[in-house]
């Protein structure tokens, strides 16, 4: 499996960036992406607003402070290669790209929706069996209509994703493979979770992801529920030389995803995230699961990496 940025591994050409170039980029790429999160942040946070309820939607001012957020890891990547670098060509960079050819592009971005609607299915199911997750009277048509609604709301959110992705698989996890001659793909994969979930800080305290808990218990679910997707995002990234796929799967996750979660529960039920879906605990043994079986069988090991991850 060959991992490319306009017909170069990968590997290759991060080997091309000198390491003090490579360590001033990531600093100011993480300076940029985190600032631009609190910056975006900002008018929720003086206004004190905090999300009680998982079935609570969020308002106009709310949906505009996270759009802004979200294109801050693509502005983070994008200053860090035309700067920390002397200039770049970016979308070579960060391999922004469509996968070749078409039908490449079209079956990838297909497993993008498929293998994210997968584990969320098996993690409500696992919920469901050990009566976590209360799973309400299931209408097959109006199911459908709401799912298809929610995937053509996943769509126009693309662009959204495509700002976060750019940064995380785009820039940095490519970035934080090389230490100095040696290819380190674990810490690869631990570093870029950690950072991609504490870049979530501001929406945590405010209760986004895990609505009526304290930040002390919040954040390390964050940490948690991230390092264990961040490999899915990164696995589709890798198996297609392009973010998009990684991009489709990311807007799945936090749209769609979420979605299913409501839509199959029981309309009366109070929903706890920590407890159901992918940010909850049957989530994670799902999402595991399937990390491992990648894992086992080469899948997370960039192109260049000796032995096993």
């Amino acid at each position: 499996m060959t991992i490319s940025t306009g017909g170069t591994p990968l590997l290759r050409r991060v080997r091309q960036v000198p390491p003090v170039s490579r360590r001033r980029g990531l600093w100011l790429y993480l300076g940029v992406a985190y600032a631009g999160m609190w910056l975006a942040m900002l008018p929720l946070l003086v206004s004190g607003y905090r999300r009680g309820d998982a079935r609570e939607g969020t308002g106009a001012l709310a949906e505009v402070c996270i759009a802004f957020a979200m294109f801050a890891p693509a502005l983070g990547a994008v200053v860090a290669v035309r700067y920390a670098r002397g200039g770049g060509r970016v979308r070579e960079a960060l391999a922004l790209r469509w996968p070749r050819p078409w039908g490449r592009a079209v079956r990838e971005c297909l497993t993008a929706v498929a293998v994210p609607a997968g584990l969320t299915v098996a993690a409500l199911a696992l919920g469901a069996l050990v009566g976590r997750y209360p799973v309400g009277e299931l209408d097959a048509g109006s199911v459908a209509g709401r799912l298809a609604g929610g995937l053509v709301g996943m769509v126009v959110s693309l662009p959204l994703f495509l700002g976060e992705e750019l940064g995380w698989q785009g820039y940095l996890f490519p970035r934080l493979l090389r230490d100095g001659h040696r290819t380190r793909p674990l810490r690869a994969y631990l570093l870029t979770g950690a950072a991609f979930a504490l870049w979530h800080l501001p929406t945590l305290i405010m209760g986004g992801q895990y609505p009526g808990r304290s930040w002390y218990v919040s954040v390390p679910a964050m940490v948690v529920s991230c390092t264990l997707v961040l490999p899915v995002f990164t696995w589709l990234r890798l198996r297609s030389g392009s973010v998009v796929p990684a991009v489709v799967a990311h807007a799945f996750v936090s749209s769609l995803s979420v979605g299913m979660v409501k839509e199959f529960a029981d309309p009366d039920a109070a929903l706890d995230p920590l407890h159901m879906g992918l940010t909850g605990w049957p989530g994670w043994i799902v999402m595991a699961a399937f990390v491992a079986f990648l894992a086992r069988t080469g899948r997370l090991r960039p192109t260049g990496v000796p032995g096993r991850l």
